[in-house]
């Protein structure tokens, strides 16, 4: 085998905390990843000789050093400690700038790719200090499922199986500037936190209003109308619950029927927003 398709799924943020600032000024965080049923799909070919070539449906997403599933065939080179040509096509699905680690997965999709397509046999374990090189994001999609992440998104903990949760994620076509909501995350003053703590007891117990227990801390730093409107629209039309993921500008709420979903995803299409049901997921790549 020389060549593979993978479908590399999105993330949420179940909960999303800011706890504090290193002096490097990263700043750490605490929070509950999950995948999600939307999925970019790439294509990795081993070629002949040592170039890297790399396409994307999306004209707006560089093909060179910058882009993170490049960077990801050059630290997988370091890691196996050996040369090869690769040749990358990335159709984009999902959603960039709406803080669902779209860039992300993509770039734990190459390490998952090419240590099949080289029978390499690296555990997860092996290739974790090479994903944190590439970004906070990529160890969680290495794992999936749903994990307990703390630290600049390096400490991953497994969680219980949290699979098949109905989920409308919506978009407007603003995007969020992630330094910017770092920065004005600083500027809170009495900031209210989420009870991430209180929501990995409902995941741990399995209990079905978990949904109780999201949150995210940017909702009070980030002001965009579309975020507003999206909320508002989901929490009207059965929602069990509705809150911003990641940084931005993405929206999830999560809803107790396939039906009612459908019929809120249509409503927010027709106001011109990126709309897609999707359930919860327990694994990051799907072989196609």
């Amino acid at each position: 085998m020389n060549r593979i398709k993978v479908k590399s799924s999105a993330k949420i943020n179940l909960s999303l905390d800011v706890t504090g600032k290193l002096p490097d000024g990263y700043h750490t965080i605490e929070s509950v990843f999950q995948t999600v049923g939307i999925y970019d799909i790439t294509e990795t070919e081993i070629s002949e000789g040592n170039h890297i070539s790399l396409e994307c449906s999306d004209s707006d997403i560089p093909c060179n050093e910058r882009n993170i599933a490049y960077r990801a065939v050059l630290l997988f080179k370091e890691l196996c400690g050996f040369d090869f040509g690769c040749k990358i096509k990335i159709e984009k699905n999902i959603p960039s700038q709406a803080g669902m680690g779209g860039g992300s997965s993509d770039g734990a999709c190459i390490f998952y790719s090419l240590n099949k397509l080289l029978n390499t046999g690296f555990t997860i374990d092996d290739m974790l200090p090479y994903a944190e090189k590439l970004g906070a994001d990529v160890p969680f999609f290495l794992m999936g499922g749903t994990a307990y992440v703390q630290g600049k998104g390096e400490k991953l903990h497994p969680l219980n199986d949290f699979s098949g949760n109905i989920m409308l994620i919506a978009k407007g076509s603003a995007g969020i500037s992630t330094p910017e909501a770092y920065r004005n995350i600083d500027k809170l003053e009495n900031p209210v936190h989420p009870d991430t703590q209180k929501l990995l007891k409902c995941i741990h117990s399995d209990d079905k209003n978990a949904f109780r227990y999201y949150g995210n801390i940017f909702e009070q730093a980030v002001k965009n109308d579309d975020i507003d409107t999206i909320k508002s629209v989901m929490m009207n039309n059965n929602a069990l619950c509705s809150v911003m993921t990641g940084s931005g500008s993405a929206v999830f709420g999560q809803f107790s029927d396939m039906d009612s979903a459908s019929k809120c995803r249509n409503i927010l299409k027709d106001r011109g927003f990126y709309a897609e049901v999707c359930k919860t997921e327990k694994n990051s790549f799907i072989d196609i």
